[in-house]
């Protein structure tokens, strides 16, 4: 899987990921810092990227779409980027089992 990382996540997470192994891009890496939702959402289809945000607006999208990347939704509060890698840290194994077995969204919490 790759993994796109959005725009009010650092790029310390892309980055993390990719510590990983996986294959992981901020959005200021593939040119879409300024991008608004609608050319993200279309990167991520056309590409097969995982979209990480903390905008719930991609989840709505989701729900009345016919056709959506998975999505990694974070819904912590505002937080450390170093508490925020912690936090994926701990539950990227499952977050990652629950994309391979299917799910088109995963939320964490």
């Amino acid at each position: 899987m790759r993994f796109v990382v959005d725009a009010q996540l650092p790029p310390a997470l892309a980055r993390f990921l990719a510590s990983l192994g996986e294959e992981a891009i901020h959005v200021l890496d593939a040119g879409l810092l300024e991008a608004d939702d609608g050319e993200i959402w279309s990167f991520a289809l056309e590409n097969d990227w995982v979209i990480i945000t903390k905008d719930d607006d991609f989840q709505f999208r989701a729900s009345v779409s016919k056709l959506y990347p998975k999505i990694i939704w974070v819904r912590i509060g505002n937080c450390s980027k170093q508490k925020l890698l912690e936090i994926f840290r701990k539950h990227w194994e499952t977050i990652k089992q629950e994309l391979e077995a299917g799910a088109f969204l995963v939320e964490v919490v």
